[in-house]
């Protein structure tokens, strides 16, 4: 275990007296620590076997000496729980794939070092052959259905482009600077991937048994995933924009048939709109995909429809039900599982090619444990039995298996959390201002409050499209662990509630969803456990803009830390990566054609009205919300002279802010420290 002071902040906060002269804990703590993140475990893309009697799922912990998150492969007996390691060996191991048989399982595997490869197993005999030896990683991984060949993405690098030359020739021995970089693409760079290299990613062929790989699409496009073999083993489904024009249209899929000998590439669906993760039916009678007609919102539900397989005879499925598809997989003939949001939890339901739906599981949990996300994982048997990710608000995803009824296999994390006093959460009742019903969750600390209310977190989703609800954040337990309540909503513009709610925030975020947060707030003091008196507000991406936005609208909060957020609109667009979307869908026009619209939902028009001491925080290497975009904001309010401090968490993009645990925690326990030191005296807030 870690020394106490392991996890320093960021930037030099001071701690209240009574943190920095508090005596250390001499062993272990019933109170979730920042510490504790390096114990946590989480389960993830959850493979069941075709006879259903094993799952393969991805096993992800952190690992305390490369402060990083780990992955291995396990095997969980579905009728008795028993696990055993599969690929658990130094290195990453993803991406487990049965054959059609049961016999082998195909995995993604680091093992050894260099690039990620395509390894099977014999599971009869325990034997694993490396099948490729790559350049790349290989992904979307997809068994033939005789099981003699398997289906794979990968990236094909291209030329770097060129434009003029540097003067030559170099002498012999110089050590001249590196050649000039030429961008010529859209899309330049992503988050977490960094700049782009010249390339695109294309459908490649291997033998299950080891050979030479075989590359079936080409091209100056990206090809997608899933993979979906037809059931003769001659046509490969897949989805991609092969348009002219696919750099500046970023929504406009389409599901296309590839011909495995011949290469030949058909379109079967023609829309405007995404069509994407195209499955066929064991029959092979049946193409089912997911997508919508694009009407420039910011938010659509994406709609599983099915088709044949030469793509006549398209209809929706789910054209009744006002949620959004994620994930859908052939359950027979006749029927899908599918996977939604609603209410703030991810579900499974049983659609019919008449379209009738059934409910299965409600508690599915995805894999962004920091903040309490929606989200999961699922496979489906041949016979129809689901294996799935499963979790609460006080665990973080197991893996569950549903045959007829659910039941919870795995318990990753009772040693560790067992021991544990976590905070509670609750789901608080809240009416904004216009009548509306807005779902919120009220974090209770596990410890009582000092003179008999706690001061309060308000912690908002990033997004905006997306939702929180009742699931394990770890961020909220260092919060209520510190000893501060910790409140979150989704206000309107959050998804899981339908279009119409979605899309109140459509072309005017932020704006109404601020009086929604201010109303949960109001009704979470009306509870009376709640000092008004201490009240502070952070989050991270859409979060972030909101709490820059919300202390330029009101001095309540004694202290904000705003996350990642976007501070300027018209910068934002320009600067961040992927600049063909967020111009059209969030404001109908570029900066340039309206620059007031963006101007005038940019928090930095606000900044002259703040007052309340802010914390900024990003990644150093975030391209979704550019660092410029933090230290703009930074800068203002320094030259304001309102109390500011900017942190920085080094190496970190947009989506990995929290990815090293060590980082996670500290981050944490920075924005704790920044919170105590403006919180009215009484008893201290123990940060980590």
């Amino acid at each position: 275990m870690l020394r106490r002071f392991a996890f320093l902040p960021l930037l030099a906060l001071s701690l209240p007296a009574s943190a920095e002269t508090a005596t250390p804990p001499q062993g272990p703590t019933p109170i979730f620590q920042g510490r504790d993140l390096f114990g946590l475990e989480w389960a993830s893309d959850p493979q069941i076997s075709p006879d259903g009697s094993q799952i393969a799922y991805v096993r992800r912990s952190n690992d305390i000496m490369t402060d990083r998150a780990r992955s291995t492969i396990w095997l969980v007996d579905t009728r008795t729980g028993a696990q055993s390691p599969l690929a658990a060996g130094s290195g990453s191991h993803s991406s487990p794939r049965w054959s059609p048989d049961g016999k082998r399982l195909a995995y993604v595997s680091s093992d050894g070092g260099g690039s990620p490869q395509l390894h099977v197993r014999w599971m009869a005999t325990g034997q694993t052959a490396r099948i490729t030896g790559l350049p790349d990683s290989p992904g979307a991984l997809s068994w033939s259905p005789d099981g003699s060949r398997i289906a794979y993405l990968m990236r094909v690098p291209g030329e770097e482009p060129k434009l003029g030359k540097a003067p030559g020739p170099k002498p012999e021995g110089a050590q001249w600077a590196k050649p000039l970089e030429v961008i010529t693409t859209v899309q330049y760079r992503t988050d977490e991937g960094g700049y782009t290299k010249p390339g695109f990613d294309h459908i490649f062929v291997v033998p299950a048994d080891g050979g030479a790989p075989r590359q079936l699409t080409y091209g100056q496009i990206d090809d997608g995933g899933p993979l979906s073999w037809a059931p003769d083993g001659k046509t490969l489904y897949f989805s991609t924009n092969r348009k002219a024009d696919w750099e500046r249209q970023p929504l406009d899929s389409e599901v296309y048939a590839l011909n495995v000998d011949t290469g030949a590439v058909t379109p079967l669906t023609d829309r405007r709109g995404p069509d994407r993760s195209p499955v066929v039916s064991p029959d092979g009678r049946h193409v089912a995909y997911i997508g919508f007609d694009d009407k420039n919102l910011g938010y659509q539900n994406a709609r599983l429809s099915v088709m044949d397989p030469d793509g006549r005879n398209s209809r929706v499925l789910t054209g009744s039900l006002d949620r959004s598809i994620s994930q859908a997989r052939w359950s027979g003939n006749n029927s899908l599982i599918v996977q939604y949001d609603d209410n703030g939890l991810t579900k499974l339901a049983r659609v019919g090619l008449d379209g009738r739906m059934a409910p299965l599981a409600s508690n599915l949990a995805g894999s962004e444990i920091d903040r309490p996300y929606t989200g999961g994982a699922f496979s489906v048997s041949p016979a129809g039995a689901i294996a799935f990710t499963s979790g609460t608000a006080q665990r973080p995803p197991d893996v569950s298996v549903w045959k007829g009824g659910e039941r919870k296999l795995t318990s990753l994390n009772d040693n560790l959390l067992g021991a544990k006093t976590l905070a509670n959460v609750q789901p608080l009742a809240v009416t904004a201002a216009d009548g509306r019903k807005v779902d919120a969750w009220l974090v209770t600390p596990p410890t009582p409050a000092p003179g008999g209310k706690y001061p309060l977190i308000l912690e908002i989703h990033g997004g905006p499209f997306s939702a929180y609800g009742p699931h394990f954040s770890t961020d909220d337990q260092l919060y209520a662990a510190a000893g501060y309540a910790v409140l979150y909503v989704n206000p309107r513009g959050s998804t899981s509630y339908g279009e119409e709610f979605a899309n109140l925030i459509h072309h005017k975020y932020p704006g109404d969803d601020y009086g929604d947060l201010m109303s949960a707030v109001d009704a979470a003091i009306a509870g009376g456990t709640i000092d008004p008196d201490n009240l502070f507000v952070t989050g991270g991406s859409g979060g972030g803009v909101l709490t820059a936005w919300i202390v330029g609208k009101t001095d309540r909060f004694k202290a904000a830390a705003t996350q990642k957020p976007v501070i300027d609109w018209a910068s934002f667009a320009l600067t961040s990566d992927n600049p063909a979307y967020f111009s059209r869908y969030w404001f109908g026009a570029y900066p340039w054609e309206d620059y007031q619209a963006f101007w005038a939902r940019s928090p930095l028009s606000l900044v002259g009205n703040v007052k309340t001491p802010t914390l900024v925080v990003v990644g150093s290497e975030d391209y979704r919300t550019p660092d410029s975009e933090a230290e703009q904001y930074y800068a203002a309010l320094q030259l304001r002279g309102v109390p500011t401090a900017f942190v920085k968490v080094p190496g970190a993009a947009h989506g990995t802010i929290a990815a090293r645990p060590s980082q996670s925690a500290a981050k944490a326990s920075a924005i704790l420290a920044w919170f105590d030191r403006y919180r009215s005296k009484g008893a201290s807030a123990a940060t980590q």
